[in-house]
């Protein structure tokens, strides 16, 4: 086992351990008697997770240790890290006025089912999946993470629904960019 699966093993064991400070400080919201400690711990084990995806990416290219289980493992934990993040940022009490609307973390599971479904038929299709990431996509996954982010940091100088707004727009383009690059791979359609 590379040292870069071993990092990426160990951010995949904080997203559970964010999860629960998160629930845990949000249990202390409910009741009253917010512990700002717990949402800074919270708020540290997410930041760490995010720079060892970083870490783990960097050791992989620069000492050639790049592996099948990294492949495999390393975007499925960063899915998994900016899912629970975004879940905790819409179901757990962060304070008044803190959280993601429901219907932003639907569009945003929705944008996944879709390319997950759309890789899938593609492959039984095809028998080959050519992905390539668009930009938007990589913008959407930036966007979601600062929505996340302006909750879990309360950063009130301005409304959490323009985040909201920009995170949920780059959302549904990077989707319909998705949507598109998989149709022009279905025999008959333009390859352009």
């Amino acid at each position: 086992m590379t040292l870069a699966t071993v990092i990426t093993l160990i951010r995949l064991a904080l997203i559970p351990v964010f999860a629960w400070v998160a629930v845990d400080y949000g249990r202390t919201v409910d009741a009253g008697t917010p512990d700002e400690a717990l949402r800074w711990l919270a708020v540290a084990i997410y930041t760490l997770a995010s720079v060892l995806d970083g870490l783990d990416g960097w050791i992989a290219r620069h000492f050639n240790q790049k592996s099948l289980a990294g492949a495999i493992l390393d975007p499925l934990t960063d899915k998994a890290l900016l899912m629970t993040g975004l879940a905790t940022a819409t179901f757990v009490n962060w304070g008044i006025d803190w959280h993601l609307p429901v219907w932003f973390i639907i569009l945003v599971i929705a944008r996944d089912v879709e390319i997950i479904v759309g890789i899938w038929v593609l492959y039984f299709i095809n028998r080959k999946v050519p992905i390539k990431p668009h930009w938007t996509g990589k913008v959407c996954t930036v966007t979601q993470m600062i929505a996340m982010g302006w909750i879990m940091l309360q950063f009130n100088a301005i409304p959490l629904i323009y985040p909201t707004i920009a995170a949920a727009f780059f959302t549904l383009w990077s989707g319909y960019e998705y949507y598109m690059t998989g149709y022009r791979q279905l025999p008959g359609k333009s390859h352009s």
